[in-house]
């Protein structure tokens, strides 16, 4: 469950956005800040469980093989879903918060728990019989054996 503060739809100016950009913080609108111990009122939290969270990904190359590696660090594996068509990666899971027993109130939720999925448009042709998927230390690694291409390839002008 995904809690999103409502404040944060709001659109930001160019100048802010410029300044969030590079890393200006002067041109950002201040913030009151709140006490350490005040409770957050469900008010303002909205709850939208019907959109799945996004998956962060690293993707990269060596000379043999393309590389996809994401963060699924309190997913089971028996919970992971991998799949591949058309040159595109898919990878669907369900990250568990564990029991919530006896929780009357969050003060802070920033850890997105629940359902994620991930397509990604794979950057080189692969070889869809050449894939490994390994779960290690909370680590999602998926290696695919690249398709050799012609360096250069000369074409008969007719």
């Amino acid at each position: 469950m995904a809690r999103r503060n409502r404040d944060d739809d709001l659109l930001l100016e160019e100048d802010e956005l410029t300044a969030a950009f590079l890393g200006d913080d002067s041109a950002l609108p201040m913030e009151t800040p709140q006490p350490a111990n005040t409770p957050v009122a469900d008010d303002d939290w909205d709850e939208d469980d019907s959109v799945p969270g996004q998956l962060a990904v690293d993707v990269y190359e060596t000379r043999e093989k393309l590389v996809v590696k994401a963060r699924t660090a309190g997913v089971n594996k028996n919970e992971l879903d991998v799949s591949i068509s058309d040159n595109q990666l898919t990878v669907r899971g369900t990250l568990s918060s564990g029991s919530e027993d006896g929780v009357e109130n969050y003060f802070l939720q920033e850890c997105y728990w629940g359902e994620f999925s991930r397509t990604i448009a794979l950057p080189v042709p692969v070889k869809e019989e050449e894939i490994e998927a390994v779960l290690k230390d909370g680590v999602l690694t998926i290696s695919f054996g690249k398709v050799q291409q012609d360096t250069v390839k000369k074409i008969q002008v007719l």
